[in-house]
């Protein structure tokens, strides 16, 4: 659907408190495994909707296994859920999660509009600072701002695709604020839990060819509507951690 990566900012508007001067290895965000199978939202965690998409994707809390984890059920529909972050991707570089599918799409297309559905994606998002970001970027803020609103100056979209190369960097097809990376893709992973890893800061600076802002909201997402399809999802625990010295 589009403009799937502004409307994330409507979630990102109270911010928790910036990391500590001396920060603990590991800050958990996402601690789905200590909650109670239910279909409540997890501790923290906001729905994102779309004014546009009339049905949301269903998340619930699950047991898999003798884990709790969120599991989202795309019918044509989309939505996510988002959690309001301040993290210094200096400090704790390293985004860390687990997920699995059960299915990818048939008719998805990283490069299309009517293509941009994914069973499984994670969201990284980051605030505007004007020391930060170059003077176009600057000026495609703002005027982003006249028609969104308080927007995201970035995001970094972790996808799980059917055609698309591991690895693959690529603007959204909306957006080239939002910049989408392939982590897993192809049948071979499908019905498997997958432990992730990625390098926000390098992958960022790799992505927009400057140093990142603080980060300001993390969201998970699977959503099938512009393909019509369906998927099905999980999501395990997610936590930054800190930089090696």
């Amino acid at each position: 659907m589009s403009w799937k990566f502004f409307v994330i900012a409507a979630g990102v508007l109270c911010i928790s408190p910036v990391v500590a001067a001396d920060p603990a290895a590991v800050l958990n965000i996402a601690t789905f495994s200590s909650s109670q199978p239910n279909l409540a939202l997890p501790e923290g965690w906001k729905p994102l909707t779309f004014k546009k998409v009339p049905k949301p994707t269903r998340y619930e809390l699950v047991r898999d296994g003798d884990v709790v984890v969120v599991k989202a059920t795309s019918e044509a529909s989309a939505s996510g859920l988002t959690k309001e972050v301040k993290i210094d991707p200096r400090v704790y570089p390293v985004v860390r999660w687990r997920w699995k599918i059960d299915n990818l799409l048939k008719t998805s297309d990283v490069s299309r509009k009517d293509g941009d559905d994914y069973p499984a994606r994670l969201y990284i998002t980051f605030e505007y600072d004007p020391d930060k970001v170059s003077l176009g970027k600057k000026l495609k803020y703002k005027a982003g701002q006249v028609i969104f609103g308080d927007i995201p100056i970035a995001a970094l979209n972790y996808i799980w695709d059917s055609k698309t190369q591991i690895g693959t960097f690529v603007d959204n097809a909306y957006t080239d604020f939002a910049k989408m990376i392939v982590v897993e893709g192809g049948s071979q992973k499908v019905g498997q839990w997958v432990e992730e890893s990625r390098n926000v800061y390098e992958d960022y600076k790799k992505a927009f060819g400057e140093d990142p802002p603080l980060i300001n909201g993390v969201a998970i997402m699977s959503d099938t509507d512009n393909t019509k399809e369906r998927a099905t999802a999980y999501y395990g625990d997610i936590q930054f951690v800190r930089a090696v010295k």
